[in-house]
């Protein structure tokens, strides 16, 4: 499995020179590959390597980086040409899709750029790292992190790296290689129902409420509609300051909630079972003022944070349809929406079972766990979680 490490560099001032002269020249040389891949119609990294690396050679790219620039390249149309195909940007001649598809992709000139073993790296007992630059290789280039992630870097195999440089920080992307740890024979499982009111309830008992969460969310909507109104220097700034505050917040909250559940899920034996809740946003139709709360629900994330620290565990997971989990009583399976009382009550139609809605709903997702791996089906975890 892999997983990502990020370290934080901490150059000198003629460290940050070069490193910038040398991020913004290998930006720059992307866009004018891309511009070859747009005129030309090449997409493939066989065919605009013939076209560009001679090119890229003669401005001063080493030859590793100019293969990275190539792929680089490559790998943006594929995901370009992935969204149009999933309808990411709009139906066949919509503004959004005509503006995508009617000129090259374009590259920041402070955006991430990948290296790999060939051109970075590291010497962990000093801390430091050294890498290819336009001014040769770069050495002494200190670096810290949390000793978590400092332990993975030494421990398992690393894998590519992008450098980046984010709100005047020079950071390192580093993907480390994992071995999964076996999984065992659970005894049950555990379900998750995520949520926007309660984050996650799970049947074992644990709920994360999500009230703190979304008061948090709104403080941080209103603080920033204040701040773009005034539009001075002082706002702008400020703004800038605070971006990605509310992302690190949630991240940290999703870390916390995820380990709890593998945590539990380990102790007692059993495995955990989440909702496939791919494509809801697409499915779900709200209000305008309800449509920031949906889009900013971090579901996604929480699951992944939940898959990875799972296989790393040896805990096994598994994916059910969500399909009428809140309707249907746990009890004696009897479905129907005037089970649901209001929002966080359920009561039976049938059998007269009470409960918290998303309780009754987590139990119903533990239930279709079971039967899932009782089956022998293979578990349905999104390919890279």
């Amino acid at each position: 499995m892999n997983i990502v490490v990020q370290v934080k560099l901490e150059p000198d001032a003629r460290q940050v020179s070069v490193l910038e002269s040398t991020l913004y020249a290998l930006n720059e040389q992307a866009n004018k590959v891309s511009e070859v891949a747009f005129d030309r119609d090449v997409k493939r990294n066989y065919d605009l390597r013939k076209l560009t690396y001679n090119d890229l050679r003669e401005a001063g790219i080493g030859s590793q980086a100019a293969q990275h620039i190539i792929k680089k390249v490559c790998n943006a149309y594929v995901t370009l040409k992935a969204n149009i195909k999933a309808g990411n940007l709009g139906t066949q001649g919509s503004q959004r899709r005509v503006k995508a598809e009617s000129k090259p992709i374009s590259f920041r000139l402070d955006s991430a750029h990948p290296y790999d073993a060939r051109n970075l790296s590291f010497a962990l007992e000093k801390k430091t790292i050294s890498l290819w630059t336009l001014e040769g290789r770069m050495k002494n280039i200190p670096f810290t992190g949390s000793e978590h992630d400092l332990a993975k870097l030494a421990r398992f195999k690393r894998g590519d790296c992008d450098l980046m440089r984010r709100d005047g920080m020079w950071l390192l992307a580093v993907t480390v290689d994992i071995p999964d740890t076996e999984r065992y024979e659970p005894t049950g499982f555990i379900g998750v129902d995520l949520g926007i009111v309660n984050v996650a309830t799970a049947s074992s008992g644990y709920t994360a409420a999500g009230r703190g969460l979304n008061r948090h969310r709104k403080r941080q909507i209103a603080l920033r509609a204040k701040l773009q109104a005034k539009q001075t220097k002082a706002a702008k700034r400020r703004l800038k300051a605070r971006a990605r505050k509310e992302a690190r917040h949630v991240k940290n909250i999703n870390h916390c909630i995820s380990k709890t559940i593998v945590t539990e899920a380990k102790r007692t034996g059993r495995g955990i079972s989440l909702e496939e809740l791919k494509g809801i946003r697409d499915r779900v139709r709200l209000r305008k003022p309800e449509r920031v709360t949906l889009h900013s629900w971090s579901f996604d994330q929480l699951g992944q944070f939940i898959v990875y620290k799972a296989t790393m565990a040896g805990v096994p997971v598994v994916y059910v349809d969500p399909a009428y989990t809140s309707q249907m009583c746990a009890e004696c399976g009897y479905t129907d929406k005037n089970n649901r009382v209001s929002h966080g009550s359920f009561t039976c139609r049938s059998c007269g079972h009470a409960q918290h809605a998303d309780r009754n709903a987590s139990r119903n997702i533990a239930q279709r766990g079971n039967a899932v791996w009782n089956a022998g089906r293979e578990s349905r975890v999104p390919v890279g979680a």
